[in-house]
């Protein structure tokens, strides 16, 4: 859903092969969502050599996968909480490089992947504390970050204000361009032979005797060995799965990009504060990101919200001020009860692959490889396992 607003989220062209992206009458899978997971486990399925269907109410990407920041950062985002999360994400940081080679060959695109790593900051004396509790239970975890003195933060990135005082070094939290990762991943779909149908609305799932056999939607019914729900914020809602009751719901985020000029300067790293990333990108932009609001699927973007963007940025970059707003906009994170992606069988020929949460792009690899190993290979991978649906009923957490 696109925000209200003139100044829309960031795109980049891709090139429009020929392709037949008309609804087919069978496929091997038919995935519902055409977001960052849903694109990224359909192309790894159809690299794979199985029949591919993508099913799309709108325009892929327009849920989360476009308004997100691109962040890989299973070090910055570790929380307390979030341990039995980390040795999956740590396996999708590691999975990154072999997949974005894979993608870029594929698509012929570059994503922008830029890896000088994330710069966590303080700023005074509470979040210095603040930030010092985060460090040891980083440290615990056996995370390779690096505690630096607000001297060696500013020598890394001299346009942040004296006002640093400390900060950490994630070495390993990279990031990559949203809106070029989905173009990449509409590109190499096709290019498997996988078919993407946009402005088509799924009405039901087809069942025969007690098994998911396929989807009726508005353009026809597509009858396939394999359904996957990876439909983001929306895999939550009962009119699809009203036996299951997913436990997904959507986490609004308003964000903004600033074109960085001469005068202005700009920063290198991915930089945190306690109120907002900051991310640069290869065309000249600097993403700020991104309010956290429990407002259902409500797409307006608020003075609040934009003022809390730029006051969260300036107090610690004051060279946004001398920046031009070049885009703003709203999304959903697809986030479930405790914060933690569902993956695998739900019922006879229904497979998950929704709540990544904020997650999404670092998870996007290793949620692809847990898929394709489910449906090829017969079982998800060890690491993927306990992340079923089957956690919530039992009163359990990831």
């Amino acid at each position: 859903m696109e925000p209200p607003s003139p100044l829309g989220r960031r795109r980049i062209a891709e090139p429009v092969p020929a392709a037949d992206d008309r609804l087919p009458e069978r496929a091997d899978v038919a995935i519902v969502g055409a977001g960052l997971i849903g694109l990224s486990v359909a192309w790894r399925l159809a690299a794979a050599g199985l029949a591919v269907a993508v099913i799309e109410r709108g325009r892929a990407g327009d849920g989360a996968s476009l308004a997100a920041t691109g962040m890989l950062a299973a070090a910055a985002e570790h929380e307390p909480g979030g341990e039995a999360l980390l040795p999956l994400c740590l396996e999708s940081q590691r999975l990154w490089h072999p997949f974005r080679d894979d993608l870029e060959a594929a698509s012929g695109l570059s994503i922008d992947y830029r890896r000088e790593g994330t710069l966590v900051v303080a700023l005074g004396r509470d979040e210095v504390e603040r930030l010092r509790f985060r460090h040891e239970l980083q440290r615990r975890d056996g995370l390779a970050v690096e505690w630096l003195s607000g001297p060696a933060i500013r020598a890394r990135e001299p346009g942040l204000r004296p006002t640093v005082t400390a900060g950490l070094f994630c070495a390993d939290d990279h990031q990559v361009d949203p809106a070029r990762v989905m173009a990449a991943l509409r590109l190499a779909l096709r290019a498997a032979g996988g078919r993407l149908i946009e402005g088509c609305s799924v009405e039901a799932l087809e069942r025969e005797g007690g098994r998911v056999v396929g989807l009726r939607t508005g353009a026809g019914a597509v009858r396939a060995a394999t359904t996957i729900i990876a439909s983001g914020a929306w895999a939550g809602e009962g009119g699809l799965l009203p036996d299951l009751a997913l436990p997904v719901r959507p986490l609004k985020g308003q964000s903004m990009a600033l074109a960085v000029t001469p005068r202005s300067g700009g920063i290198d790293h991915v930089v945190w504060t306690e109120q907002v990333h900051m991310a640069p990108k290869g065309d000249g932009t600097l993403i700020v990101g991104a309010t956290v609001e429990e407002t259902g699927f409500d797409p307006d973007l608020t003075a609040g919200g934009l003022f809390a963007l730029l006051e969260g940025a300036r107090r610690a970059l004051p060279g946004i001020e001398e920046m031009r707003i070049a885009g703003i906009w709203s999304g959903y994170r697809p986030t479930s009860d405790d914060d933690a992606p569902i993956l695998g069988e739900a019922a006879p020929g229904l497979v998950l692959a929704a709540g990544h949460h904020r997650n999404g792009y670092l998870l996007a690899p290793v949620t692809a490889a847990a898929i394709a190993g489910l449906l090829v290979g017969g079982a998800l991978p060890p690491v993927a396992a306990p992340f079923g649906l089957a956690r919530f009923r039992s009163g359990g957490t990831a």
